[in-house]
Order: structure tokens, then C-alpha cells, then sequence
């Protein structure tokens, strides 16, 4: 047995359909399915292993059903099997197999729901990889926290995680940048130039005008005093300063970035330079490995259609054929200048990671970059490798209704702490799972911080915390030992025969496999789903012990049917807490 008592159902059905159908393929058996029914009225589970054997039977799906039938019934789970439509077979299962859940999430845990499907397949998640030009903003919130649950939901899944961050370090953007902290640089100096005197020597104009540079060029005065400024604080030659103020302002950036991330419950396991990478030469070396594979060609492309992209030139060009692996057109490596463009630049980067034992490869890009995923999936497939990419939709920010003002700091948007400070963790990385990623959403404040049935983590925190406060009256009347997960694990469960308990345990049961789907699918919203129907499911059974005095959790004449729905609160406490965890939000013990 398994804590998945779907996959133990499988097996049992794959027994089943083995003796109906002798010598079944092992590629027919790997599509047989035991999913929950879609009406309750139908049973728990279905299964279309008559459906799915039919053809390699040489037999019709409910001839094969029929025979199911016969086995199934016999299966001491099993309260009733029936056949559905042209081949299906619906089970219920009996109320004891589905009480014998409640000890087993109790013995497990917060560890109940971990499962194998993953393999500990080496996995990289890669995500938020934010330009290091500014602070986070709520654009980075979205990818930052799908991208951490995802990472969390496979490894809960079995998969052998790595949670990583991309320093886009390299490119005109950070030159821009160094431009905009040397400004700030020169005015803690006490500068005479006026920005437009400045802004009028920079290449491209000045890019970056925020406040948050202030700190990094008062900062680059204590490190360096005048030395990267001319006499009387005025430009200086860049090749004197803009390597140093570069990278002095790429460190302050990202430490600011890894803070922002730490208040928002992210910690990466590793941050990759796209510069040091780049130096190493690696981007090189992985063009020569695609020309060994004969993948590398010059030529020139046609102009395509529409407008056209930065990376289209008239003539011939280093290029890959990214056509043979499903993209659209192939693509250049190399610009007019010889240097590399980004797609080699970024081709390198999934390299190195497969060098590095990813197996798997997850991006969680930005909704705008979603014309970029076949050209990487491409160059990842040529490498040998996978790459998934997950987009993550833009967010509006609203407060009644309203939108939000920019923030004065960052300039020109909200920044990731402005929202953080309004509303708290939990709700915003609770807030920002409720929606499929793909899909656009408006964050309001207000209604993330409301405390009705509507909000959804107060309503899957309300459920914990009602748990945990009849857990601590039944501790005052019980005793601690007794209230135990340990010792609840083991009272007698027959008084739990309820529908509405029964409907508890059911969802209860279902949590190992919605953990298995969700990361199979790479949809960590899911579990924000899960959570707010099972909060449904106990709130419903919390009311109706206050209308009907049988179905209370706390009865002293009833000392075992007590302990019985003890070891169903506490097993709805546990699941609640492993679902928050994977979705990076922390369990409340009581609601103020």
C-alpha cells in the first residue's frame, strides 16, 4: 500500500484486467487510469481499462468491462462496481477503506503526498531571472512565485530539484545601467553638470532615473572616493570606470533582488552569471558543438512577414537550423559585428546546465517572451536536452477597483516590497496561485486582504486555524498524549459515517494525486484549488455540528466518536499544512 490509494487502485485494477486479458501489452497497461469521477453520484473512482485494452484484445470495451466487474466486486475495498457508457467501470469504495486513509495521512504527516513519479529525474527550475536594473516589481512577482511553487510541487512530486536564477549581466542593459549609478555617482561627488548636460553624453540617453541608484552611487563615492570621476566631478574616460561601477552596481542590485526574494519566501539554490559564463567561451564552444552536428550553417534568411525582428538582417548570416527541431525558421547565431546574439548567448546557458546533470529544464518566462519559446525548445532538443517552458500573464494591481499609483522609489512601476508591506506574504503568494499562470489577472488588495469566504487564504487558513482550535480544547480535555497524531492514528474509526465526513475523507484521499497531476501538468495552481475545496469541505462539516448536535467534533459523553473525528480534524489540519507548504505559505495557528 501506498499513501496514493488511487495508485493502489490502479494496481489492483491492472490485476484484474491482466487476468481478463492474458499477455496484455506492457504499452496497453501504462494507459490504463484510475481517476476520481466527475459526479459523486457515480462512485469514487472510474477507470478505463476496458476502453484502452479493447483493440489489443480483439474484444469489445464492455465484454472486457464485465469481467472486471467480476473481479472488482470480489476486492475487499470495492463496495460496488458498474459499468458507464462504452466501456468505463465506476467504483465505490467501502467506507472502512476510505477511514483507513485518516491513519495513514496522520502516520505521514506533512510528509503525506510526497510522491515517486518524479524518479529524483535531476530537474531545473529556472525563474524570476530579472534584468538587475531595479528593485522587483510585481511584473517579477507572478513568475517569482509560480516558478517556487512549481519548484516545490515536483519536488514533492519526487523530483530532484534545483531552484536557479539567471544574472542577465551581460548586453547594452547593464552598460545602460552603469551609465545611470555613475550619474548618481558624480552627484554625491557634488557634480556641477545638470542631468542634461549628463543625460546628453550618455550613449542612448539616460535609462535608469529611479531613486533607488541613489544609495548605489553614495556608495560607490565611499568605495572609491573621485578616482573614476574627472576634475571637478565631471565624466571621466569609461574605460577608466565602467567595468568597476558596472559590476559594483550589478552586486548592489541583486543584493537588493535576493532580499526582495527572501521577504517573498524565495531562496534560489544557484545564480548564474550570463557575463562569467559568456567569458569562459562557452557560447563558442556550443556553436562548434551544433556545427560538428552539422546544425550550423551560412546563409541568408528570407524576410519574414510583418514587422520585423531585431535579430533579421539582410545578408548572410551564421546560422542555426532550428527548422529541423520544429521552430518556424532558423536562426541567426552571430550579428554583423561577429559577436554573438542572445539566442546563442542563451542556447550556451541551457548547455551549461545540461553539463551541469539537468535532465529536465523548466523556464518560467513572462507572457511577452512567449514568441521565444520554439527557438529554445529547439536548440535545447538538438543539445539532447528538454526544456518546458512555463509563461506567466501580466498583473493589475487594483485597490477597490482602483489602480494602484506607481511607486516614487522604483519610478515607473509598483515595486515587489510596496505590494509585500500592503499585504503580506501568504497573500501574495497564495493570490498569485489562484489563477492558471497563462491566464491575466488583477491583484486587488483590498479583497486579498478581506477576511470572508471569498478570500481564499483567509478561508484555507480559517480551516487550519479552526483545527488547531479544536485540537487544543480537546488537548485541555484529553490530554496532550492522547490528541497526538501518533495516538489518533490508532483510535477506531467506525462512528465516522457521515456524508458530510465521508466527503472530508474523500478529498482527504484525493491530495497525492492532485500533487502527482499538478506537477505532471506544471500547474502549481492546482494546489491553491485543492486547498480552497477541502477548506469548503471542513467548514461545511463545522456548521453542520453547530446545527445538529451529533456531529459535533468536542462531545464529552462521547469519548471515541470524539477521538474518531479528532483523528479527522487532525488529518484535515495535516493535508492543509502539506498543500500551504508546497505553495510557500505559512499555516496560521489561530485567526485575530
Amino acid at each position: 500500500m501506498t499513501n496514493n490509494i488511487f495508485a493502489d487502485l490502479r494496481e489492483r485494477v491492472l490485476d484484474a484486467l491482466r487476468a481478463a486479458v492474458p499477455g496484455l501489452p506492457d504499452e496497453v497497461a501504462a494507459r490504463v487510469e484510475v481517476t476520481p469521477v466527475k459526479d459523486p453520484a457515480h462512485g469514487d473512482m472510474a477507470t478505463n481499462a476496458a476502453m484502452v485494452s479493447a483493440k489489443a484484445a480483439g474484444r469489445k470495451p464492455a465484454d472486457i468491462a464485465s469481467a472486471l466487474l467480476a473481479t472488482l466486486r470480489d476486492d475487499a475495498m470495492v463496495a460496488s462496481a458498474e459499468t458507464a457508457g462504452p466501456g468505463f467501470v465506476n467504483l465505490r469504495l467501502h467506507p472502512s477503506a476510505l477511514r483507513a486513509q485518516i491513519p495513514a495521512i496522520l502516520l505521514a504527516g506533512e510528509a503525506y503526498g510526497n510522491g515517486t513519479v518524479g524518479g529524483g529525474l535531476p530537474t531545473n527550475v529556472e525563474y524570476v531571472s530579472a534584468n538587475p536594473t531595479g528593485p522587483m516589481h510585481v511584473g517579477h512577482c507572478r513568475g517569482a512565485v509560480v516558478g517556487d511553487a512549481l519548484a516545490n510541487l515536483l519536488a514533492k512530486a519526487g523530483f530532484a530539484v534545483t531552484k536557479e536564477y539567471l544574472i542577465n549581466d551581460a548586453g547594452n542593459q547593464v552598460v545602460a545601467l552603469a551609465w545611470a549609478a555613475y550619474w548618481r555617482y558624480l552627484q554625491a561627488l557634488g557634480t556641477t553638470l545638470t542631468e542634461e548636460q549628463f543625460t546628453a553624453e550618455v550613449p542612448g540617453g539616460l535609462q535608469y532615473r529611479g531613486d533607488y541608484l541613489v544609495p548605489v552611487g553614495e556608495n560607490l563615492r565611499a568605495a572609491y572616493g573621485a578616482s573614476l570621476a574627472g576634475p571637478d566631478a565631471t565624466i571621466a574616460a569609461p574605460d577608466i570606470w565602467i567595468d568597476p561601477v558596472r559590476d559594483f552596481t550589478v552586486d548592489a542590485m541583486m543584493q537588493g533582488i535576493r532580499e526582495d526574494l527572501a521577504l517573498l519566501g524565495v531562496v534560489q539554490d544557484v545564480f548564474s552569471s550570463e557575463r562569467k559564463l559568456a567569458a569562459t567561451g562557452a557560447t563558442d564552444a556550443v556553436i562548434e558543438t551544433l556545427r560538428a552536428k552539422h546544425l550550423i550553417y551560412e546563409g541568408t534568411l528570407e524576410p519574414p512577414k510583418g514587422k520585423l525582428p531585431d535579430d533579421w538582417e539582410p545578408r548572410e548570416q551564421t546560422l542555426f537550423r532550428a527548422t529541423q527541431f520544429g521552430d518556424d525558421v532558423d536562426r541567426p547565431l552571430r550579428k554583423s559585428d561577429g559577436s554573438n546574439t542572445y539566442f546563442a548567448n542563451d542556447i550556451s546557458y541551457h548547455n551549461d546546465k545540461l553539463q551541469r546533470g539537468a535532465k529536465w529544464m523548466i523556464d518560467v518566462w513572462g507572457a511577452d517572451h512567449g514568441g521565444y519559446v520554439s527557438r529554445m525548445q529547439s536548440a535545447t532538443k538538438a543539445l539532447g536536452g528538454k526544456l518546458d517552458i512555463v509563461l506567466c500573464q501580466i498583473v493589475h494591481v487594483l485597490k477597490d477597483g482602483e489602480p494602484v499609483r506607481m511607486s516614487k522609489r522604483a519610478g515607473t512601476y509598483i515595486t515587489l516590497r510596496d505590494l509585500l508591506e500592503e499585504v503580506g506574504r501568504d497573500a501574495v503568494r497564495f493570490t498569485m496561485l489562484t489563477r492558471k499562470s497563462d491566464a491575466q489577472m488583477e491583484f486587488d488588495i483590498a479583497a486579498a486582504v478581506a477576511q470572508t469566504r471569498e478570500n481564499p487564504v483567509f478561508y484555507v487558513q480559517y480551516a487550519h486555524a479552526r483545527c488547531r482550535s479544536v485540537l487544543r480544547a480537546a488537548t485541555e480535555q484529553f490530554g496532550a498524549e492522547t490528541v497526538a497524531e501518533s495516538a489518533l492514528a490508532n483510535v477506531a474509526l467506525d462512528s465516522l459515517d457521515n456524508e458530510a465526513e465521508l466527503t472530508l475523507i474523500r478529498r482527504l484521499m484525493s491530495w497525492p494525486r492532485t500533487v502527482e497531476a499538478a506537477a505532471l501538468a506544471r500547474e502549481p495552481h492546482r494546489i491553491a484549488f485543492f486547498l480552497y475545496d477541502l477548506a469548503g469541505d471542513f467548514h461545511m462539516l463545522w456548521n453542520r455540528g453547530r446545527d445538529d448536535a451529533a456531529l459535533r467534533f468536542l462531545q464529552a459523553d462521547r469519548p471515541a466518536e470524539t477521538l474518531a473525528r479528532l483523528a479527522l480534524v487532525a488529518a484535515t489540519a495535516c493535508v492543509i499544512r502539506s498543500g500551504l507548504a508546497v505553495m510557500g505559505v505559512s499555516p496560521v495557528e489561530e485567526m485575530r
